[in-house]
């Protein structure tokens, strides 16, 4: 891709608010609805092919201009191996978003969607070596070749990190009318709303400033 291209693909566009890697890879949808009986329904998904997980995978900071060539490279060359990661990619995150809404409600994650977050951390952990780094060992990829899951696996290891080290009190969802985004709330009272202030919190004060407002007649 072009810089062009990839800089106005919608996957590189969208607002990084999370506050974690795997919640901004959430919240990669325009908006979530939860309608009866829980079924999950996305309006404007980012993510439609694996160009598109690449160019995210950019924008939030995982993969560099160079890697970015590579990905591009190593997925022309195997078509259908890019698209079976990317098929994880959305497994995943939609596993995410459920672990993240079952703790926020004190619920315990269902089985099979730790399954499939177990299942990237394992993949992960297989493409790291210990590589030794001043006077200590740190874990390394080879960004010289990155692997075509490399983007999926950061997101999972961010996931482990949260759900291993976050304080999960202060996970959120965006009271927004119209979102269903997903975020960390780390402000000193913890009482954060909205995803962002400058979207769903002007909306919302708009309509609050209009039901206040005495209508025309009265």
């Amino acid at each position: 891709m072009r810089n062009a291209e990839l800089q106005t693909r919608p996957a590189a566009t969208v607002h990084l608010i999370g506050g974690r890697l795997c919640l901004d890879f959430v919240n990669s949808v325009g908006a979530r609805r939860t309608g009866a009986g829980g079924a999950m329904t996305i309006r404007d998904e980012k993510l439609a092919d694996y160009a598109d997980l690449i160019a995210w995978g950019w924008h939030a900071g995982i993969v560099s201009r160079a890697e970015v060539h590579r990905l591009e490279r190593a997925a022309a060359r195997q078509p259908a191996a890019a698209a079976a990661v990317f098929a994880r990619a959305l497994r995943l995150r939609e596993s995410l978003h459920r672990i993240a809404t079952r703790a926020m409600a004190g619920a315990t994650p269902q089985p099979q969607h730790l399954e499939v977050l177990n299942r990237e951390l394992a993949a992960a952990r297989a493409a790291e070596r210990l590589a030794w780094r001043g006077r200590t060992a740190v874990w390394r990829r080879d960004s010289a070749h990155p692997a075509l899951d490399r983007i999926v696996g950061e997101v999972a290891q961010s996931a482990a990190d949260l759900l291993t080290h976050g304080d999960l009190a202060r996970l959120r969802l965006c009271g927004g009318d119209d979102c269903g985004w997903l975020f960390e709330d780390t402000s000193r009272s913890g009482t954060r709303r909205w995803c962002d202030m400058r979207d769903c919190g002007n909306v919302a004060k708009v309509r609050r400033f209009r039901a206040r407002r005495p209508r025309a007649g009265r």
